[in-house]
Protein backbone atom coordinates (compact mmCIF):
# COMPACT_ATOMS: atom_id res chain seq x y z
CA UNK A 1 0.00 0.00 0.00
CA UNK A 2 1.40 3.40 -0.97
CA UNK A 3 2.42 5.92 1.68
CA UNK A 4 2.38 9.72 1.68
CA UNK A 5 5.61 11.45 2.61
CA UNK A 6 5.77 15.12 3.59
CA UNK A 7 9.19 16.37 2.42
CA UNK A 8 10.26 19.60 4.13
CA UNK A 9 12.69 21.96 2.42
CA UNK A 10 13.66 23.01 5.93
CA UNK A 11 15.83 26.10 5.51
CA UNK A 12 13.67 27.44 2.69
CA UNK A 13 10.48 27.20 4.75
CA UNK A 14 12.05 28.64 7.89
CA UNK A 15 13.81 31.60 6.28
CA UNK A 16 11.12 32.48 3.71
CA UNK A 17 8.65 33.00 6.53
CA UNK A 18 11.10 35.53 7.99
CA UNK A 19 10.76 37.80 4.96
CA UNK A 20 6.96 38.08 5.05
CA UNK A 21 6.67 38.79 8.78
CA UNK A 22 6.68 42.29 10.23
CA UNK A 23 7.49 43.13 13.82
CA UNK A 24 10.30 42.73 16.29
CA UNK A 25 13.13 40.25 15.83
CA UNK A 26 11.61 38.10 18.56
CA UNK A 27 8.27 38.11 16.71
CA UNK A 28 9.95 37.15 13.42
CA UNK A 29 11.85 34.26 15.00
CA UNK A 30 8.73 32.92 16.70
CA UNK A 31 6.61 33.19 13.58
CA UNK A 32 9.22 31.44 11.45
CA UNK A 33 9.05 28.43 13.75
CA UNK A 34 5.25 28.71 13.90
CA UNK A 35 4.93 28.91 10.10
CA UNK A 36 7.23 25.92 9.61
CA UNK A 37 5.39 23.71 12.10
CA UNK A 38 2.02 25.02 10.91
CA UNK A 39 2.83 24.16 7.30
CA UNK A 40 3.75 20.64 8.34
CA UNK A 41 0.55 20.18 10.35
CA UNK A 42 -1.62 21.47 7.49
CA UNK A 43 0.08 19.29 4.87
CA UNK A 44 -0.16 16.29 7.20
CA UNK A 45 -3.90 16.82 7.61
CA UNK A 46 -4.81 17.89 4.08
CA UNK A 47 -2.84 15.15 2.32
CA UNK A 48 -3.16 12.35 4.90
CA UNK A 49 0.55 12.16 5.61
CA UNK A 50 2.29 9.05 6.90
CA UNK A 51 5.78 10.36 7.65
CA UNK A 52 7.75 13.62 7.74
CA UNK A 53 11.16 13.92 6.09
CA UNK A 54 13.23 17.02 6.92
CA UNK A 55 15.82 17.80 4.24
CA UNK A 56 18.78 19.99 5.21
CA UNK A 57 21.35 21.95 3.23
CA UNK A 58 25.02 21.14 2.78
CA UNK A 59 27.75 23.21 1.16
CA UNK A 60 26.78 21.78 -2.28
CA UNK A 61 28.85 19.84 -4.79
CA UNK A 62 27.77 22.39 -7.43
CA UNK A 63 30.32 24.92 -6.17
CA UNK A 64 33.09 22.52 -7.16
CA UNK A 65 31.70 22.22 -10.70
CA UNK A 66 30.74 25.87 -11.26
CA UNK A 67 32.65 28.57 -9.36
CA UNK A 68 29.99 31.34 -9.59
CA UNK A 69 27.31 29.11 -8.03
CA UNK A 70 25.50 31.09 -5.30
CA UNK A 71 28.42 33.51 -5.05
CA UNK A 72 25.85 36.34 -5.12
CA UNK A 73 24.62 35.24 -1.70
CA UNK A 74 28.09 35.57 -0.21
CA UNK A 75 28.29 39.08 -1.66
CA UNK A 76 24.88 39.95 -0.21
CA UNK A 77 25.93 38.83 3.28
CA UNK A 78 29.11 40.89 3.06
CA UNK A 79 27.02 43.99 2.26
CA UNK A 80 24.70 43.62 5.28
CA UNK A 81 24.26 46.45 7.75
CA UNK A 82 25.10 45.71 11.42
CA UNK A 83 21.38 45.36 12.19
CA UNK A 84 20.84 42.94 9.31
CA UNK A 85 23.92 40.93 10.30
CA UNK A 86 22.65 40.63 13.87
CA UNK A 87 19.22 39.50 12.68
CA UNK A 88 20.91 36.96 10.44
CA UNK A 89 22.98 35.66 13.36
CA UNK A 90 19.93 35.24 15.59
CA UNK A 91 17.96 33.47 12.86
CA UNK A 92 20.77 31.01 12.11
CA UNK A 93 21.24 30.34 15.81
CA UNK A 94 17.51 29.62 16.16
CA UNK A 95 17.51 27.50 13.03
CA UNK A 96 20.36 25.39 14.44
CA UNK A 97 18.30 24.82 17.58
CA UNK A 98 15.28 23.87 15.46
CA UNK A 99 17.45 21.38 13.53
CA UNK A 100 18.65 19.91 16.82
CA UNK A 101 15.02 19.52 17.89
CA UNK A 102 13.89 17.62 14.77
CA UNK A 103 17.02 15.45 14.75
CA UNK A 104 17.08 14.48 18.41
CA UNK A 105 13.54 14.99 19.74
CA UNK A 106 11.23 13.77 16.97
CA UNK A 107 10.76 10.54 15.00
CA UNK A 108 11.01 12.29 11.65
CA UNK A 109 13.59 11.19 9.11
CA UNK A 110 16.30 13.84 8.69
CA UNK A 111 18.38 13.86 5.50
CA UNK A 112 21.68 15.74 5.54
CA UNK A 113 25.03 15.45 3.81
CA UNK A 114 27.67 18.16 3.65
CA UNK A 115 28.00 17.87 -0.14
CA UNK A 116 24.28 17.86 -0.95
CA UNK A 117 21.51 20.44 -1.12
CA UNK A 118 18.00 19.83 0.14
CA UNK A 119 16.83 19.81 -3.50
CA UNK A 120 19.06 16.80 -4.23
CA UNK A 121 17.76 14.91 -1.21
CA UNK A 122 14.10 15.69 -1.88
CA UNK A 123 14.38 14.60 -5.51
CA UNK A 124 16.39 11.52 -4.52
CA UNK A 125 13.82 10.49 -1.90
CA UNK A 126 11.01 10.78 -4.45
CA UNK A 127 13.02 8.80 -7.01
CA UNK A 128 13.72 6.08 -4.43
CA UNK A 129 10.01 5.86 -3.49
CA UNK A 130 8.36 5.88 -6.96
CA UNK A 131 5.17 4.11 -5.89
CA UNK A 132 4.41 6.48 -3.02
CA UNK A 133 2.87 9.95 -2.83
CA UNK A 134 4.93 13.00 -1.93
CA UNK A 135 4.18 16.54 -0.80
CA UNK A 136 7.10 18.98 -0.93
CA UNK A 137 6.84 21.88 1.53
CA UNK A 138 8.78 24.72 -0.09
CA UNK A 139 8.44 28.06 -1.86
CA UNK A 140 11.27 27.12 -4.28
CA UNK A 141 10.29 27.11 -7.96
CA UNK A 142 13.04 24.57 -8.70
CA UNK A 143 10.68 21.80 -7.64
CA UNK A 144 8.32 22.45 -10.57
CA UNK A 145 10.34 19.88 -12.52
CA UNK A 146 9.26 17.18 -10.03
CA UNK A 147 5.50 17.79 -10.18
CA UNK A 148 3.68 14.60 -11.21
CA UNK A 149 0.44 12.75 -10.39
CA UNK A 150 2.11 11.48 -7.19
CA UNK A 151 4.09 14.66 -6.37
CA UNK A 152 2.65 17.96 -5.12
CA UNK A 153 4.26 21.11 -3.79
CA UNK A 154 2.81 23.08 -0.89
CA UNK A 155 3.90 26.68 -0.35
CA UNK A 156 3.17 27.14 3.34
CA UNK A 157 3.94 30.87 3.25
CA UNK A 158 1.44 31.69 0.47
CA UNK A 159 -0.76 28.64 1.18
CA UNK A 160 -0.74 27.52 -2.45
CA UNK A 161 -0.59 23.91 -3.60
CA UNK A 162 0.85 23.01 -6.99
CA UNK A 163 -0.27 19.75 -8.56
CA UNK A 164 -0.11 18.22 -12.04
CA UNK A 165 -3.64 19.61 -12.51
CA UNK A 166 -2.94 23.23 -11.55
CA UNK A 167 -2.43 25.72 -8.72
CA UNK A 168 -4.87 25.84 -5.79
CA UNK A 169 -5.32 28.16 -2.80
CA UNK A 170 -6.04 27.23 0.82
CA UNK A 171 -9.73 26.73 0.04
CA UNK A 172 -9.06 24.52 -2.97
CA UNK A 173 -9.95 27.23 -5.49
CA UNK A 174 -7.93 27.60 -8.67
CA UNK A 175 -5.30 30.35 -8.44
CA UNK A 176 -5.70 33.05 -11.09
CA UNK A 177 -2.88 34.50 -13.14
CA UNK A 178 -2.20 38.08 -11.99
CA UNK A 179 -1.63 39.30 -15.55
CA UNK A 180 -4.53 37.66 -17.38
CA UNK A 181 -7.02 37.10 -14.56
CA UNK A 182 -7.53 33.59 -15.91
CA UNK A 183 -6.95 30.37 -13.98
CA UNK A 184 -3.29 29.37 -14.00
CA UNK A 185 -2.81 26.31 -16.16
CA UNK A 186 -1.19 23.13 -14.93
CA UNK A 187 2.62 23.30 -14.85
CA UNK A 188 4.60 21.62 -17.62
CA UNK A 189 7.64 20.24 -15.72
CA UNK A 190 9.68 19.34 -18.82
CA UNK A 191 9.24 22.78 -20.39
CA UNK A 192 9.93 24.62 -17.13
CA UNK A 193 13.17 22.68 -16.67
CA UNK A 194 14.26 23.33 -20.26
CA UNK A 195 13.52 27.05 -19.91
CA UNK A 196 15.45 27.20 -16.63
CA UNK A 197 18.48 25.49 -18.18
CA UNK A 198 18.40 27.98 -21.06
CA UNK A 199 17.72 31.16 -19.08
CA UNK A 200 19.75 30.28 -16.00
CA UNK A 201 18.79 31.17 -12.45
CA UNK A 202 19.67 34.59 -11.06
CA UNK A 203 18.88 33.54 -7.47
CA UNK A 204 21.56 30.81 -7.67
CA UNK A 205 23.88 32.89 -9.89
CA UNK A 206 23.63 30.41 -12.77
CA UNK A 207 24.24 32.28 -16.02
CA UNK A 208 22.02 32.02 -19.07
CA UNK A 209 23.04 29.66 -21.86
CA UNK A 210 21.82 32.23 -24.40
CA UNK A 211 21.20 35.74 -23.00
CA UNK A 212 18.28 37.56 -24.57
CA UNK A 213 16.80 34.52 -26.33
CA UNK A 214 13.08 34.87 -27.06
CA UNK A 215 10.48 32.35 -25.97
CA UNK A 216 8.88 32.39 -29.41
CA UNK A 217 10.96 32.75 -32.52
CA UNK A 218 10.66 35.27 -35.32
CA UNK A 219 10.78 34.84 -39.07
CA UNK A 220 14.57 34.89 -38.99
CA UNK A 221 15.38 33.45 -35.58
CA UNK A 222 14.47 30.28 -33.68
CA UNK A 223 13.05 30.72 -30.18
CA UNK A 224 12.94 28.46 -27.13
CA UNK A 225 9.53 27.02 -27.98
CA UNK A 226 10.62 25.86 -31.42
CA UNK A 227 13.84 24.31 -30.09
CA UNK A 228 11.95 22.63 -27.26
CA UNK A 229 9.44 21.10 -29.69
CA UNK A 230 12.40 19.74 -31.67
CA UNK A 231 14.34 18.40 -28.66
CA UNK A 232 13.69 14.71 -29.32
CA UNK A 233 14.45 14.63 -33.03
CA UNK A 234 17.32 17.14 -32.73
CA UNK A 235 16.40 18.59 -36.09
CA UNK A 236 16.86 21.99 -37.71
CA UNK A 237 15.23 24.12 -35.00
CA UNK A 238 17.19 22.47 -32.17
CA UNK A 239 20.53 22.74 -33.92
CA UNK A 240 19.87 26.25 -35.21
CA UNK A 241 19.47 27.48 -31.64
CA UNK A 242 21.97 25.28 -29.83
CA UNK A 243 24.87 25.84 -32.22
CA UNK A 244 24.63 29.62 -31.96
CA UNK A 245 27.62 31.41 -30.44
CA UNK A 246 27.72 34.61 -28.41
CA UNK A 247 30.35 36.81 -26.75
CA UNK A 248 30.13 37.77 -23.07
CA UNK A 249 31.18 41.13 -21.54
CA UNK A 250 34.72 39.84 -21.01
CA UNK A 251 35.09 38.90 -24.66
CA UNK A 252 34.79 35.16 -24.10
CA UNK A 253 32.95 33.19 -26.78
CA UNK A 254 30.24 30.72 -25.73
CA UNK A 255 28.42 28.01 -27.65
CA UNK A 256 24.80 27.74 -26.49
CA UNK A 257 24.84 23.94 -26.39
CA UNK A 258 27.85 23.84 -24.06
CA UNK A 259 26.33 26.27 -21.57
CA UNK A 260 22.97 24.50 -21.79
CA UNK A 261 24.53 21.15 -20.78
CA UNK A 262 26.42 22.92 -17.98
CA UNK A 263 23.11 24.20 -16.66
CA UNK A 264 21.44 20.80 -17.05
CA UNK A 265 24.03 19.34 -14.68
CA UNK A 266 23.39 22.16 -12.20
CA UNK A 267 19.58 22.38 -12.46
CA UNK A 268 18.17 18.99 -13.50
CA UNK A 269 17.50 17.04 -10.29
CA UNK A 270 17.83 13.75 -12.16
CA UNK A 271 21.12 14.58 -13.92
CA UNK A 272 23.67 14.94 -11.12
CA UNK A 273 27.10 13.29 -11.68
CA UNK A 274 27.19 9.56 -10.91
CA UNK A 275 29.24 9.95 -7.72
CA UNK A 276 26.75 12.52 -6.41
CA UNK A 277 23.78 10.28 -7.22
CA UNK A 278 25.48 7.46 -5.30
CA UNK A 279 25.98 9.82 -2.36
CA UNK A 280 22.30 10.79 -2.45
CA UNK A 281 21.25 7.12 -2.34
CA UNK A 282 23.66 6.33 0.49
CA UNK A 283 22.44 9.31 2.55
CA UNK A 284 18.80 8.31 2.15
CA UNK A 285 19.36 4.60 2.84
CA UNK A 286 21.37 5.35 5.99
CA UNK A 287 18.64 7.66 7.31
CA UNK A 288 15.64 5.41 6.66
CA UNK A 289 17.29 2.30 8.07
CA UNK A 290 18.36 4.02 11.30
CA UNK A 291 16.50 2.95 14.41
CA UNK A 292 14.76 6.10 15.61
CA UNK A 293 12.25 5.68 18.41
CA UNK A 294 11.95 8.90 20.42
CA UNK A 295 9.34 8.72 23.21
CA UNK A 296 7.11 11.55 24.46
CA UNK A 297 7.49 13.78 21.40
CA UNK A 298 4.55 15.92 22.52
CA UNK A 299 6.22 16.77 25.83
CA UNK A 300 9.49 17.51 24.05
CA UNK A 301 7.64 19.81 21.65
CA UNK A 302 6.01 21.68 24.56
CA UNK A 303 9.43 22.29 26.12
CA UNK A 304 10.78 23.55 22.79
CA UNK A 305 7.78 25.87 22.35
CA UNK A 306 8.28 27.25 25.86
CA UNK A 307 11.76 28.43 24.88
CA UNK A 308 10.24 30.67 22.19
CA UNK A 309 6.91 31.50 23.84
CA UNK A 310 4.93 29.64 21.15
CA UNK A 311 1.72 29.61 23.16
CA UNK A 312 -0.67 28.82 20.29
CA UNK A 313 1.26 25.67 19.42
CA UNK A 314 1.45 24.66 23.09
CA UNK A 315 -2.33 24.96 23.38
CA UNK A 316 -2.80 22.51 20.47
CA UNK A 317 0.37 20.50 21.00
CA UNK A 318 -1.16 17.10 20.20
CA UNK A 319 -2.10 18.10 16.65
CA UNK A 320 1.38 19.55 16.04
CA UNK A 321 3.16 16.60 17.66
CA UNK A 322 1.29 13.88 15.75
CA UNK A 323 3.24 14.25 12.48
CA UNK A 324 6.52 14.64 14.38
CA UNK A 325 5.86 11.41 16.27
CA UNK A 326 5.24 9.18 13.24
CA UNK A 327 8.17 6.85 12.58
CA UNK A 328 9.27 5.73 9.12
CA UNK A 329 6.52 3.42 7.75
CA UNK A 330 6.56 -0.14 9.08
CA UNK A 331 8.19 1.11 12.28
CA UNK A 332 4.92 2.50 13.69
CA UNK A 333 4.27 5.30 16.15
CA UNK A 334 6.28 5.97 19.26
CA UNK A 335 4.47 6.16 22.60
Amino acid sequence: MSKTYILVDTANTFFRARHVIRGSLEDKVGMSIHTTLGSIRKAWRDFNGDHIVFCLEGRSWRKDHYAPYKRNRTDARAAQSPREAEEDRVFWETFDQFKDFVINRTNCTVLHNQQLEADDLIAGFIQSHPNDNHVIISTDGDFAQLIAPNVKQYNGVMEITTTHEGYFDAKGNTVKDKKTGEAKGAPDPAWLLFEKCMRGDTSDNIFSAYPGVREKGTKNKVGLREAYADRDSKGWAWNNLMLQRWIDHEGVEHRVLDDYFRNVKLCDLSAQPDDIRSLISETINTAITAEKNIPQVGIRLMKFCAEYDLQKISEQVQSYAEPLNARYPDKGMSV
